[in-house]
C-alpha cells in the first residue's frame, strides 16, 4: 500500500451522486482586466489606490485564467473534479453596468462552461462576486436601490445566454462581505465607511438576489451565504449579547431574509438609523424560492462584550473600521483554537452547528458547502509542496460535512476553496488557499500534495458503492 493510499484510507463515503467540486472567482483569476470589451470594476479602482493592497498588488493577470481556462479545466478534470462553482464578471458582460451587452464576454463563458462540461465536470455559474461595474458605484454603488434592478437586468442577460451551457446558477456571493467590509470596514472595494449605507447596501443585495432568481427563473437557482459559528467568550450577559449581535449581523438577517422573508427584529434594533429603505413587497421578492442554499464556510467567531479586545478578524492588512454595524464594540477573542496563515481558527464542529441549524430552523432546502478551504504558508522543496495542514483542513471539514448528512441534513455537495492560488483581495498574492500552486510569475502550475489527496478522495467515491444514509 502507497503512503498516498494510506493517508486517504479515512473512510470518508458519500452518498451516491455527492458533488465534489473546487471554487473560484473572477476577479481573483480571469486577469485580462482591459481585454475583449470588459469594462473597470470597483475592484480594479480599489487596487490601483495606493495603501489599499498589501504590497500594492492588483490583479490585472492574477493567474491569467481568461488566457489558460482549458488548462485549467485539464487540471480539473484530472484531479476527478464533479464540479466547478466560478463567478461572471459583470463589467466584462456590460462594461457600464446596464443596457448594452459586451457579446465576447458571454462568449467567454460559453467557452468555458463548454469545455467543463467536455471533459464532465459540471459548471456552477455565480453571477456576483463583488466585482461592481465602477459605474454603478459612481451611480451611489449598492445603497443605491436602483443597483438592484441593474443586477436583475444583467441575471437576466446571462440566464438567457447561458442556460443551455449551465445547470446551476447563484446570485450573490457573500452578500455581508460586499456590505460590510465594502461599504462599513472600508478594508474591501469600494472602500466606504459609512455604517447607515452599509445596512442599506445590504439589504439591497438581497433584493437584487430576489429579483433575480425572478428575471432568471432557472430550473436550478440559488442564493449563496458565509455562515460562522458564533461562541460567547463567557457566560455574562454582555458577551452573551455580543453574540446575539454577530449572528445576528452575519448570519440570521441573511438566512431569514432568503428562506423567512423577514429580517429579525433585534438585528433591526441594533443597527443605526432609519429602516426606510425596505419597501412593500421586497422582503417577497427576497423570499423568492430557490432550489439550493450555497453555504460558505471558515471559522468560528468567540466574541465578547467587555472593553478592550481586539476587534475585528481583519479582512484585510490595513488600517481599516469595524463592519459590525450598531455592534462596534464587540470584541473577538481567540479561542483557544490552531489557526491559519490568516490567523482564523480552524473548528470543523462549527460546520456542523450551522449546517444543522439551517435544516433545524430554517424551511428545507438543499445545501452545498460552496466554499471551505484553509490559508497556509506553502513552500516548494524537491518540486512538491506539501501541505499536511490544508489536507487536514480538508478532510475535517469533509468529515464535519458527513457527520450533517448523518444528522439528516440534505448536503449534496463540497467545494474546496480554490481551485488555485490567487489574488487573495486586500491580502495580494500574499495568502495562499489553492490545491492547486501557482508561480505568479510564471504561471506554472503545480498541485500539492493535498490536491493529490483530494483528487484521491473523489476517486474512492467513484469507484467504491457510496453509502446513502
Amino acid at each position: 500500500m502507497t503512503t498516498q493510499e494510506e493517508q486517504t484510507r479515512s473512510g470518508l463515503r458519500f452518498p451516491t451522486g455527492f458533488t465534489f467540486g473546487a471554487a473560484t472567482s473572477a476577479y481573483q483569476i480571469e486577469g485580462a482586466v482591459a481585454e475583449d470589451g470588459r469594462g473597470t470594476s470597483i475592484w480594479d479602482t480599489f487596487a490601483r489606490t495606493p495603501g489599499r493592497i498589501l504590497n500594492g498588488h492588483n490583479a490585472d493577470v492574477a493567474t491569467d485564467h481568461y488566457h489558460r481556462f482549458r488548462e485549467d479545466v485539464a487540471i480539473m478534470a484530472d484531479l476527478g473534479l464533479t464540479a466547478y462553482r466560478f463567478s461572471v464578471s459583470w463589467p466584462r458582460i456590460q462594461p457600464t453596468g446596464s443596457g448594452k451587452v459586451n457579446q465576447k464576454g458571454l462568449d467567454f463563458y460559453k467557452r468555458l462552461a463548454d469545455e467543463l462540461r467536455g471533459h464532465g465536470i459540471d459548471p456552477w455559474l455565480t453571477l456576483y462576486h463583488w466585482d461592481l461595474p465602477q459605474e454603478l458605484e459612481d451611480k451611489g454603488g449598492w445603497p443605491n436601490r436602483d443597483i438592484a434592478y441593474c443586477f436583475a437586468e444583467y441575471a437576466a442577460t446571462v440566464h438567457a445566454a447561458l442556460k443551455d451551457h449551465i445547470h446551476t446558477f447563484s446570485t450573490v456571493n457573500e452578500p455581508w462581505c460586499a456590505a460590510f467590509l465594502g461599504y462599513a470596514s472600508g478594508e474591501h472595494a469600494p472602500g466606504r465607511r459609512e455604517p447607515e449605507n452599509a445596512i442599506r447596501g445590504a439589504h439591497h443585495l438581497n433584493l437584487a438576489h430576489g429579483l433575480a432568481v425572478q428575471a432568471m427563473g432557472a430550473r436550478r437557482v440559488g442564493g449563496c451565504v458565509n455562515l460562522y459559528a458564533v461562541s460567547p467568550a463567557t457566560g455574562s450577559p454582555e458577551d452573551l449579547d455580543a453574540a446575539r449581535r454577530i449572528d445576528g449581523l452575519q448570519n440570521r438577517f441573511f438566512l431569514d431574509a432568503l428562506l423567512l422573508g423577514r429580517y429579525p427584529e433585534d438585528v433591526l434594533n441594533d443597527v443605526p438609523g432609519e429602516i426606510d429603505f425596505i419597501k412593500p413587497g421586497d422582503m417577497e421578492t427576497i423570499n423568492a424560492p430557490i432550489d439550493v442554499l450555497l453555504v460558505n464556510y471558515y471559522s468560528r467567531f468567540t466574541v465578547s462584550g467587555a472593553p478592550g479586545g481586539k476587534k475585528s478578524a481583519a479582512a484585510a492588512p490595513t488600517d481599516a473600521g469595524s463592519p459590525w454595524v450598531g455592534s462596534e464594540h464587540v470584541s473577538f477573542v481567540n479561542g483557544g483554537r490552531p489557526t491559519t496563515a490568516m490567523d482564523w481558527e480552524i473548528d470543523e464542529g462549527g460546520l456542523v452547528e450551522v449546517l444543522t441549524r439551517v435544516a433545524r430552523d430554517y424551511p428545507p432546502v438543499a445545501m452545498v458547502v460552496s466554499e471551505n478551504g484553509a490559508a497556509f504558508d506553502d513552500v516548494i522543496e524537491d518540486g512538491r509542496v506539501h501541505d499536511p495542514q490544508r489536507q487536514a483542513y480538508v478532510e475535517a471539514h469533509l468529515g464535519a460535512c458527513r457527520e450533517a448528512i448523518d444528522a439528516g441534513v440534505p448536503l449534496e455537495g463540497y467545494f474546496a476553496w480554490s481551485l488555485m492560488d490567487n489574488f487573495e483581495w486586500a491580502w495580494g498574492y500574499g495568502k495562499r488557499f489553492g490545491l492547486v500552486h501557482v508561480d505568479f510569475d510564471t504561471q506554472e502550475r503545480l498541485l500539492k500534495d493535498s490536491a493529490l489527496w483530494y483528487s484521491e478522495i473523489i476517486r474512492q467515491n467513484r469507484t467504491h458503492e457510496p453509502t446513502d444514509s
